[in-house]
C-alpha cells in the first residue's frame, strides 16, 4: 500500500481552537480545528447531481487538486495544479503501486476565489509556474494542501513551490520559499509522492509541518509578512498529516502525527511538550481534540494504533510493551486506526473509516468498539475524510459515491448519492450546504 491516497488534506481565528464551537465559516482543512463538524443548520440527505436535483451550483475547476474548499463568509477558496499535458489524471482504487508520475511539463499552481452562494469565480491567481520540483504519486496531485484563512488573509501551501499569502481581493501579500519538500516512501526514496500537510493559522502565525525525506521540521511564520517566528527540527520520515492547534492547559499546543514520534509543541515557541512513539509508518490522519482528549491514529506497516491522550500529557508518554494505557494515555488499541482518513469525534462516539470502506464506531471515552461495518463493495478506495453535519456523517468514496450515515452507536446508512466524478478531497460545509471538490468541479449540494 502507498500513503499518497492520503493527499486529501486549520485556520484559527476567534472561536476556532480545537474543542470550541463552529459557526458558518469553514476556515481550513476539516473546518475549525479539523473537527469536521458543522452544526446549527439542516443538511441534505439525498441529491442527484446528474439530474441537478439538490445541486445549488457546479463550477468547473481546471487541473488536479486534492485540496478541500474553505469558506469564510460568502467567499470560498480552493487550489489546483494545471499540467502542460493535454490530459492529466489520477488512478483510483485499492492497489499498492509506489511509482511516481513522470511529468516534466510546465505546471501552473492556481488559487481560486469563488462566491459561496453562486459558484461564480470571483478571481484566480497563478502563484507559481514551472516544472514540479518533486514528482507526485499516481493517486496524488501537485495541489494537495488545503488553504487556511483568518477572515482577512488566505494562505496557500504548494509544497516545494512555496507558501503564499493573499488578501480577500487576491492581492499577494507575501510568499515564502520553504525549500524542496520531498515527501515519499522512506524505504524507497526515489518513490516521490508529493507533499500534503495543510497550513494552520493561530495567533497571527502560519504553522506548517514539513516531515520529509531529509531535514524534517515544524515551523511558524508571521501571517503579516512571512518572516520565520520559530523552527523546530523533527527526527522523522515523511508524514502527510495536517497539524491541529488546541488550547490545552491554558496554552495553545500544536499537535502532530508522525511515525518515529507523534507529539505536542508549544505554539508560541515551538518547544516540545510531549512525544509518543508507536505509530504506523505512513502517518496521514490529523489529530482530533474533543472533551479534553487528543485522538491520534495511523496505519500501514505492522501496526494501526488508536490513542486517546489526556490534554495534560507531558514528556515522553510512550507506552511500554503490552501496555494500553498509562498516566497520560486514557486508552489505546494496537489495531483499527485509519490509514488515510482523519476520524470524527462527536458526542460520545469516535468514528473511523478505513481505506477499504470499513467504518468503525467506538465509545470515545473507553475505546469499546460498537460496530465495524462496510460501506460499498470492498473494491473501491476511500481517501476523503468524513465530515459530520446535522447529525449525519458524509463519507465519499474515490469513485464519487457519498454515503450518508446516521450518527450514534448503531450502523445505519440513510442514503448513497453519486457525485458523478472521482472524489478524493475532503468536503466542506457552511450553513447547511455541502461543498464537494471532485476531479473536475466544485459542487454545492443543498437547498
Amino acid at each position: 500500500m502507498t500513503g499518497l491516497a492520503a493527499l486529501a488534506m486549520c485556520g484559527i481565528a476567534g472561536a476556532a481552537y480545537a474543542g470550541e464551537p463552529n459557526d458558518v465559516n469553514w476556515p481550513s482543512f476539516r473546518g475549525a480545528a479539523a473537527r469536521g463538524v458543522a452544526e446549527g443548520y439542516p443538511a441534505p440527505t439525498t441529491w442527484n447531481v446528474e439530474e441537478s436535483k439538490g445541486v445549488r451550483w457546479k463550477t468547473p475547476i481546471p487541473g488536479l487538486g486534492h485540496s478541500s474548499p474553505i469558506v469564510w463568509g460568502d467567499s470560498m477558496f480552493v487550489t489546483s495544479a494545471i499540467s502542460g499535458r493535454d490530459k492529466d489524471d489520477v488512478k483510483i482504487g485499492l492497489y499498492g503501486d509506489i511509482a511516481s508520475v513522470n511529468d516534466d511539463t510546465q505546471h501552473q499552481w492556481k488559487v481560486y476565489c469563488l462566491d459561496k452562494k453562486t459558484g461564480k469565480i470571483v478571481w484566480e491567481k497563478t502563484a507559481h509556474k514551472g516544472v514540479p520540483k518533486v514528482k507526485r504519486h499516481m493517486k496524488s496531485t501537485h495541489a494537495n494542501c488545503t488553504m487556511a484563512t483568518d477572515g482577512k488573509r488566505v494562505v496557500a501551501l504548494f509544497g516545494s513551490e512555496g507558501l503564499y499569502c493573499y488578501d480577500f481581493k487576491g492581492n499577494l501579500i507575501w510568499e515564502k520559499d520553504l525549500g524542496v519538500l520531498d515527501a515519499g516512501y522512506y524505504v524507497v526514496p526515489d518513490a516521490q509522492w508529493e507533499y500534503a500537510a495543510s497550513p494552520v493559522i493561530v495567533d497571527d502565525k502560519v504553522i506548517v509541518q514539513c516531515d520529509v525525506q531529509k531535514g524534517s521540521f515544524l515551523a511558524a511564520y508571521s501571517l503579516k509578512n512571512g518572516e520565520q517566528v520559530w523552527r523546530t527540527d523533527r527526527d522523522d520520515v515523511p508524514t502527510w498529516s495536517t497539524p491541529t492547534v488546541a488550547k490545552l492547559g491554558g496554552r495553545a499546543v500544536v499537535l502532530v502525527n508522525g511515525y518515529k514520534h507523534m507529539g505536542g509543541y508549544d505554539a508560541k515557541t515551538g518547544k516540545e511538550v510531549w512525544r509518543l512513539k508507536g505509530g504506523g509508518d505512513i502517518p496521514v490522519p490529523t489529530p482530533v481534540v474533543a472533551d479534553g482528549l487528543i485522538y491520534l491514529m495511523s496505519a500501514h506497516g505492522p501496526t494501526s494504533p488508536i490513542y486517546a491522550i489526556k490534554e495534560s500529557a507531558a514528556g515522553d508518554i510512550s507506552l511500554k510493551a503490552d501496555e494500553k494505557s498509562n498516566q497520560h494515555i486514557l486508552w489505546s488499541t494496537p489495531r483499527g486506526g485509519g490509514y488515510l482518513q482523519t476520524p470524527i469525534v462527536y458526542g460520545d462516539y469516535l468514528y473511523s473509516c478505513q481505506w477499504s470502506g470499513i467504518l468503525s464506531c467506538y465509545e470515545a471515552k473507553t475505546g469499546k468498539m460498537l460496530y465495524n461495518e462496510r460501506l460499498g463493495t470492498g473494491r473501491t478506495g476511500f481517501t476523503a475524510s468524513p465530515i459530520l453535519v446535522d447529525d449525519k456523517l458524509y463519507i465519499a468514496s474515490e469513485e464519487g459515491d457519498v454515503y450518508v450515515v446516521k450518527t450514534g452507536p448503531k450502523f445505519e446508512v440513510l442514503a448513497t448519492n453519486s457525485m458523478g466524478e472521482v472524489c478524493s478531497a475532503t468536503p466542506a460545509a457552511s450553513e447547511g450546504t455541502l461543498y464537494f471538490r471532485t476531479q473536475g468541479h466544485v459542487v454545492a449540494i443543498g437547498k
